[in-house]
């Protein structure tokens, strides 16, 4: 066996693996564990590809110590928030009332509306704004379906992609407001990816971590907004991050790509990175475009116009944003990002003062209202 070839790919099966995502250490300590793997049975006979063979091989021992790692966190974690015992019920039945809402004769979002309505607790306005609808459209989707299913027997239980549809659509909003909608929306993924092993189940609870991972670090000790890119990533939960990305890397090896897989993978490549300048905007481009392959979402265009402005510059930005409805909530603020990028202050000033009157919250247009204001300082003289 060539123990000097084995010496020589040790740097570029490390770069592979923190590539895919593992962090520096733990790919040396996998390629470590795969030498001696190759040195106890290569002697035996050598693989063709001795390159491919050690990649796979410290790759899979990888994700066996970050599983087992993961593992470890999740039983510390069950014996730190487990209750005291009490008189709460052994049993759950939310999960099963949000699978009953969705009924299997109602059309998919009729179904996701009444199950954000009468089990998620959102108001009218809330989906209606989820769904980018006037909130009387939505008010006649509800009332709609509550007639259709109005005496069918409540004994069918829904299509698991509308529930995860909901449950998404509960987090998001928790994740702009109420802590507690965030809370209980982890609470009832995790109960579904321990009943089944769909992938895009996995990819959801994963979304939610790493989104959730950020929490302490979007708003600054007064209440105000902080952006990205302006984080405190010392603040960002490690823990959650390296459960996320844990669970990702399962999804994603099944083959079956979904969005939530890919919202994920956008998400794990944010916090990855050790600062806003290191982030890989240009991965980030390709799986925005694997997003919109499978969603055709005016906001995911939106969002991957975001992506290309810092991957390939503010004016490619600029231009990705072609076909993208200026209606669309959060599009002038978009654009006004790019244009102060592109150097067109003036622009960018406005902007910010239009995306400010139509924010969808008073946290968001109070940030926007501040942008505006700081914008307008460096075009004085």
């Amino acid at each position: 066996m060539n123990e000097s070839l084995l010496r020589e790919l040790v740097p570029a099966v490390i770069g592979i693996l923190v590539r895919r995502g593992a962090d520096f250490a733990s790919a040396e300590d996998a390629v470590q564990e795969g030498l001696i793997r190759a040195l106890e049975t290569w002697p035996a006979g050598p693989p063709r590809d001795p390159k491919a063979w050690l990649v796979a091989v410290a790759w899979r021992k990888f994700l066996d110590a970050a599983r087992a790692e993961a593992s470890r966190r999740g039983r510390e974690l069950a014996v730190e928030v487990e209750p005291p015992a009490g008189p709460a019920p052994a049993t759950d039945d939310t999960l099963r009332l949000y699978f009953l809402c969705a009924h299997p004769t109602l059309p998919p979002t009729s179904a996701v509306a009444l199950t954000l309505r009468a089990v998620g607790g959102l108001t009218t306005r809330q989906i209606a704004a989820a769904y980018l609808v006037p909130e009387a459209t939505m008010a006649q989707r509800i009332s709609r379906a509550k007639r259709h299913i109005a005496g069918l027997p409540l004994d069918q239980p829904g299509d698991l992609g509308t529930v995860l549809r909901v449950l998404y659509l509960v987090f998001n909003e928790g994740y702009g407001g109420s802590v507690d909608l965030v809370a209980e929306a982890i609470r009832l993924t995790r109960q579904l990816a321990a009943l089944t092993d769909e992938p895009e189940v996995a990819g959801l609870l994963a979304l939610m971590l790493l989104h959730h991972a950020r929490r302490a670090s979007r708003t600054d000790p007064g209440g105000r907004l902080v952006p990205l890119g302006a984080q405190d990533r010392s603040r960002w939960d490690t823990g959650l991050i390296a459960e996320g990305v844990v669970l990702l890397q399962a999804a994603l090896a099944r083959d079956r790509l979904g969005e939530y897989q890919a919202q994920a993978a956008i998400a794990a490549l944010h916090a990855d990175a050790r600062s806003a300048a290191e982030t890989d905007w240009v991965q980030i481009v390709e799986w925005y475009d694997e997003l919109l392959r499978l969603t055709g979402s005016p906001v995911v265009r939106l969002n991957r116009a975001v992506a290309v402005g810092e991957a390939d510059g503010p004016r490619a930005g600029l231009a990705a944003l072609a076909g993208v409805r200026p209606e669309l909530p959060r599009y002038a603020a978009v654009t006004a990002y790019l244009h102060e990028r592109a150097g067109d202050l003036e622009r960018a000033a406005d902007l910010y003062a239009e995306a400010s009157r139509t924010a969808a919250s008073v946290p968001e247009r109070d940030h926007l209202t501040r942008e505006a204001a700081r914008v307008r300082q460096l075009l004085r003289p």
